[in-house]
């Protein structure tokens, strides 16, 4: 295994930060992922420091810095706008919450550091100064073989912190390591504690194991663990639930396929994840077809869709995303479909979804399995009809109108009130169909009738 390590790819505020450290009498190592992934000679997001400084003396060499976690010898040292942090070296006491030790206490040792941390390519330690490589629990020799194995006693590891079960299946998929037998059977015993963790961190996990090439992975390993089963059991309905003559997986590979078929942003591809979530609810088999059925799987996949992303907090805005693209995933486009009904459907779908669309129907048809047909000629199709009404110039919104609900109020004597969204509502229908009437005196002479018409 390497002794040294060529410096080139470590940032120069990073010697500085060393260099400030060693001006004040202390050492100082680089420390954590960045060492596994400049070993792996992948890009590296974040650096991070440990050093013999203990915090008070952290706050003086850097006063400026943000006591991020100051209690557990943390700070934060911003440096032209990017953020490093710096961390006494320290052992831990017990862990009773599941995720932060309760006490710890101030090491010198640079090896007693490292026996702390999760797993053994996360516990390797470079000495800044000549690039030498700390590394007692084998760390490279486990990224050589591609294995992700917990540093020393994995149960142990395991009951302290409840999210080392989840980054070693996130570990598993972003990485594409393979889990070390003794490390793999730790995780279900060691699951009360993993219940412990906050759904904010889990949902945080989740989307980082979507950056990996093949995000299934992770989620595999969390289904044949148990880890699924505590955070998402909707899911593990799929596991084994045949699908028809047009799949060639179960529900749950299918899904896994298309997760990882997917291109797009993390968010994308949870809804690709949960795109059929549905469908264990509503198989049924066809009395004409001898075949299984799945009628309305994506009204009910929205409606389980929504519950499990506000159990894993995520935003309004990427919760709105995610149940909107299960809810109207489906789309079967013929030629024969009018331009009225394409209008209808980019609003149903909305402008800013159509590349989540695109993107989530591509991959649906490709996750049906080698043998099943992927024809992408509809989805193309599709696409060249709405860029088509698009250019056109379509009302697809009641903002599009020629008219206002200040224009109805005006023009009809009218009060506000609903009646002004229903008019609106009812005149963009009447301009899907026709886009022709969308002229203020046609809509206006329109909306006349139709208030006259009201009982």
């Amino acid at each position: 295994m390497t002794d040294k390590v060529e410096l080139s790819r470590v940032p120069k505020d990073v010697f500085g930060l060393c260099d400030k450290l060693r001006g004040a009498g202390k050492r100082s190592w680089i420390v954590g992922g960045c060492v596994r992934d400049m070993l792996l000679g992948r890009d590296v997001a974040d650096w991070d420091l440990c050093t013999d400084a203990k915090p008070e003396e952290l706050t003086k060499i850097f006063p400026r810095a943000i006591p991020t976690g100051i209690e557990h010898g943390t700070v934060t040292v911003v440096v032209s706008g990017k953020h490093y942090e710096v961390t006494t070296l320290r052992g831990e006491t017990t862990y009773t919450d599941g995720r932060r030790p309760d006490a710890v206490h101030f090491v010198s040792d640079i090896a007693a550091d490292l026996a702390r941390r999760d797993f053994t390519f996360n516990a390797i330690a470079i000495d800044p100064l000549d690039g030498t490589v700390i590394d007692p629990w084998e760390g490279q020799k486990d990224l050589a073989a591609r294995v992700l194995r917990a540093v020393g006693d994995p149960l142990q590891r395991f009951g302290e912190d409840g999210l080392r079960v989840l980054r070693a299946a996130r570990f598993v998929a972003t990485l594409e390591v393979e889990l070390d037998p003794a490390t793999r059977a730790a995780i279900a015993p060691t699951l009360g504690t993993y219940r412990k963790v906050s759904h904010e961190r889990i949902r945080d996990e989740w989307v980082k194991a979507m950056k990996a090439r093949r995000p299934s992975r992770a989620f595999e390993v969390m289904k044949d663990t148990g880890i699924l089963e505590v955070t998402c059991p909707e899911l593990l309905l799929g596991v084994g639930m045949e699908q028809n003559k047009y799949h060639a997986y179960d529900v749950w590979r299918h899904g896994m396929e298309c997760m990882d078929a997917c291109k797009g942003d993390p968010i994308l591809r949870i809804a690709a994840l949960l795109h059929d979530v549905g469908k264990p609810a509503t198989r049924a088999m066809g009395e004409k077809t001898q075949d299984w059925t799945f009628y309305d799987h994506d009204r009910v996949g929205a409606e389980i869709a929504e519950p499990i992303c506000q159990r894993l907090r995520f935003s309004n805005d990427e919760r709105a995303r995610i149940t909107h693209l299960v809810r109207h995933h489906l789309f079967h486009y013929t030629d024969e479909l009018t331009d009225a009904g394409v209008r209808r459907w980019v609003r149903r779908m909305g402008k800013d979804r159509l590349s989540d669309f695109y993107a989530l129907n591509e991959a649906d048809l490709r996750a049906k399995g080698p043998d099943a047909p992927t024809d992408l000629s509809a989805l193309a199709g599709l696409k060249a009809r709405v860029e088509k009404v698009l250019a056109e110039g379509a009302a697809l919104s009641t903002r599009d109108l020629k008219v206002n609900g200040r224009d109805l109020m005006q023009e009809l004597a009218l009060a506000p009130g609903k009646i002004l969204g229903e008019l609106l509502d009812a005149l963009l229908e009447v301009v899907t169909n026709d886009p022709a009437m969308n002229e203020r005196d046609k809509l206006l002479a329109k909306a006349r009738e139709m208030v006259a018409s009201r009982p």
